[in-house]
């Protein structure tokens, strides 16, 4: 707890007990919520929290550079509190999210400068298809 408000102090935010109960989830989490999930998750220990409070405090989140957020495809974002750059896998059947973990993507960023001359500010790589378990149903 002490971590997440040193983190949200060092970014120039207050301190206030929605954001760190809503940054703790997404710190500690690979699950890569959606706002209404997070919000679902809070209500037994902060019943009073609304759901525009989590999205704002996301939004806050996001543009301070503590989280990211992307859209998976299913109409809404999911929040990742791992900001280094990483490829994701979505299933496309149960909307799951996960971090895709190999040193084979290292140098891709380099690959595609040197190929294209491009300036690339940041990338982010997805992968679409089946999960593990969804391909057993």
């Amino acid at each position: 707890m002490l971590q997440i408000a040193n983190l949200l102090k060092e970014n120039h935010l207050k301190v206030t007990p929605q954001r760190i109960a809503i940054f703790k989830i997404l710190y500690t989490s690979t699950e890569h919520p959606s706002a209404e999930q997070i919000y679902k998750d809070l209500q037994p220990t902060h019943p009073t929290m609304s759901l525009a409070t989590v999205y704002k405090t996301l939004d806050t989140l996001k543009k301070s550079g503590l989280i990211q957020e992307f859209n998976v495809g299913e109409d809404c974002f999911r929040y990742d509190a791992n900001v280094n750059t990483h490829p994701h896998m979505i299933c496309l059947e149960c909307h799951q999210v996960f971090d895709l973990h190999t040193d084979k993507l290292n140098n891709l960023r380099d690959y595609v400068k040197d190929e294209t001359d491009f300036n690339i500010t940041y990338e982010k790589v997805f992968f679409y298809g089946t999960c593990a378990e969804c391909n057993k149903s």
